[in-house]
C-alpha cells in the first residue's frame, strides 16, 4: 500500500509540474507584442526609447537580469518597475514571458 501511495504521489507531483511548466514559445509571441518596443527583439533596449524616457533599460540577457529569480521577473511584469508600467495586456502568462526572457541569456 505504501508503494502505491508513493507512486501515486510521485505521478501527481510530476503531472502538476508538467502542467505548470511555462511555455517560452508563447512567451516569445507575447514579448513581441508587448515588450519588444522598449526591450528590443534580443533583449537589448531600444536606445531611442531609453533616451526619451531618461532611463537605462537593462539588457534582459545580462547576468544581472538573468540572476533574478522567476518570481522577481514575474513581479516586474505584473507590477512594473521604475518608469515601466505593469503589463496588463499579455497574450500569454507572465511566467511564459519569463521563460522566453530566459532564452535571451548570454
Amino acid at each position: 500500500m505504501k508503494t502505491l501511495a508513493a507512486a501515486s504521489l510521485a505521478l501527481l507531483t510530476f503531472s502538476t509540474t508538467v502542467a505548470l511548466a511555462a511555455d517560452p514559445k508563447a512567451g516569445g509571441a507575447a514579448y513581441d507584442k508587448s515588450c519588444k518596443g522598449c526591450h528590443g527583439a534580443t533583449g537589448i533596449a531600444n536606445p531611442a526609447i531609453a533616451k526619451m524616457m531618461g532611463v537605462t533599460i537593462p539588457d534582459l540577457g545580462s547576468a544581472a537580469v538573468q540572476g533574478l529569480g522567476d518570481a522577481d521577473l514575474v513581479k516586474v511584469v505584473n507590477e512594473g518597475k521604475g518608469k515601466m508600467k505593469p503589463i496588463k495586456t499579455l497574450s500569454a502568462s507572465p511566467e511564459d514571458v519569463v521563460a522566453f526572457v530566459r532564452t535571451l541569456k548570454k
